[in-house]
C-alpha cells in the first residue's frame, strides 16, 4: 500500500465510520463463530487499532509485510507482531484458532495461495473471517492509491475459498444501505484527474456517528442473513476438522 495511506488510517482508524463499521462487524462474527479463541491472527494487520480491540478478549498477533505499518502497531503499544508475506506466512502449520484478514487479500496478487495459507495455519475448526471490496465495476483512482489487484463477487470469493477447503459458513455484501452513494462518488471519481488517492471524505461528527450508527445496524442484519448488495463482501470460512 502507497505508504501515505499508512498515516491517513492511523489518524483515521479509530473513529472514522467505514473503519468502525467493518471492525464492529468483523469482531461481532468473530465472537458468534469463533467460541472459546485463544489465539487469534490480524492478517494484514495494517496500523493495530483491529489488534488493539481483539486485545480486550483474546489473544491477537500481528501479522503485516510493511515494517512502516508494524511500527505503527508498536506505537499503540503492541507488541506480538510478525513481519511476513501473505502467500508465504512465516508461521507453522495449525497455529491459530482464528484469522482476521479485513481488506488484505485483494492486495496480494495470488489470492488462492493466500487462501491456501490461511487455511494451512489454523488448527482444524478454526475460522477465517476476512472481507474485500466487491465488484469489480467500481474500480477506479481508490484501489489504485490502495494498490489493490482486484475486486470480488460473493461467489467467486465462495469458490476461492472452497477451493482452499474452507468450509463457508457466512456470506453477505456489506455497506449495503450506502451502495447507492458508493456508486455515484465512484463514478465521479472514475473521470477526476491527476494522482490517484483513496476517497474517505471527512463527515461532521452527527453525521460520522449516524453512519457507525447504520453500519451497526447492518451487522445485526447480516448475522441473520445475506445481503443483496454493497461495495464490500465480508464472509466466514471455517476449517474442517
Amino acid at each position: 500500500m502507497n505508504p501515505d495511506e499508512y498515516r491517513k488510517m492511523f489518524d483515521l482508524e479509530d473513529h472514522y465510520w467505514w473503519f468502525v463499521g467493518r471492525r464492529n462487524l468483523a469482531v461481532s462474527l468473530l465472537k458468534k463463530y469463533g467460541l472459546g479463541l485463544k489465539s487469534v491472527l490480524d492478517l494484514g494487520c495494517g496500523t493495530g487499532v483491529v489488534m488493539r480491540d481483539l486485545d480486550a478478549w483474546t489473544g491477537p498477533t500481528g501479522l503485516d509485510m510493511s515494517e512502516l505499518a508494524l511500527g505503527f502497531c508498536r506505537d499503540r503499544g503492541l507488541s506480538r507482531l510478525i513481519q511476513g508475506d501473505g502467500q508465504h506466512l512465516p508461521i507453522k502449520g495449525e497455529s491459530f484458532d482464528a484469522i482476521v484478514g479485513l481488506d488484505i487479500f485483494e492486495h496480494i496478487p495470488d489470492d488462492r495461495l493466500a487462501f491456501a495459507e490461511a487455511f494451512r495455519i489454523l488448527r482444524p475448526g478454526g475460522i477465517l473471517v476476512l472481507s474485500v471490496p466487491a465488484f469489480q465495476s467500481l474500480w477506479g483512482p481508490h484501489d489504485i492509491a490502495l494498490m489493490h489487484f482486484r475486486r470480488y463477487r460473493r461467489g467467486e470469493l465462495a469458490a476461492k475459498l472452497r477451493a482452499a477447503g474452507f468450509e463457508v459458513r457466512r456470506q453477505s455484501y456489506s455497506v449495503f444501505f450506502l451502495f447507492p452513494v458508493v456508486v455515484i462518488v465512484r463514478f465521479f471519481e472514475k473521470r477526476r484527474t491527476g494522482e490517484a488517492k483513496a476517497n474517505l471524505v471527512r463527515v461532521p461528527n452527527w453525521m460520522n456517528a449516524l453512519l457507525i450508527g447504520i453500519q451497526n445496524l447492518e451487522a445485526a442484519l447480516i448475522s441473520l442473513m445475506s445481503l443483496p448488495w454493497g461495495s464490500s463482501v465480508i464472509a466466514v470460512a471455517r476449517k474442517p476438522d
